[in-house]
């Protein structure tokens, strides 16, 4: 399970056992004043291991921080949007491509974004 720490420029992964019980929260910084505000998981580098996608309200941008498998995710890549506050990002082969792509939403444009 993945939550948008808001008020903490972060996102927190907790990890699913087999009896139903969750593991602690591992933290991931967002970076400073991201505020990110919604999440989306996806394999987004084609390696079978789960990524997590990230619409940061308080820069302007979108994060991915690519998975290792094991709960852990590298340093993220960040992702202009340009003058949108994102809030909504999701998941899903928008181009028939059979890659996962990333539609945003956002506050200040009556657009959407995709990510191919």
């Amino acid at each position: 399970m993945i939550i948008a720490n808001f008020g903490t420029d972060n996102v927190g992964v907790f990890l699913g056992y087999a009896n139903g019980i969750f593991s602690n929260q591992t933290i991931f910084s967002t970076g400073h004043h991201s505020r990110p505000y919604s999440v989306a998981a996806g394999y987004f580098n084609n390696d079978s291991y789960l990524d997590i996608a990230v619409a940061n309200y308080g820069t302007k941008c979108i994060s991915v921080l690519l998975g290792y498998g094991n709960g852990r995710f590298a340093n993220r890549a960040t992702y202009s949007t340009g003058t949108t506050f994102p809030y909504t990002i999701n998941v899903g082969d928008f181009n028939k491509d059979n890659r996962q792509d990333l539609v945003v939403s956002g506050q200040g444009t009556e657009n959407i974004g995709i990510l191919f």
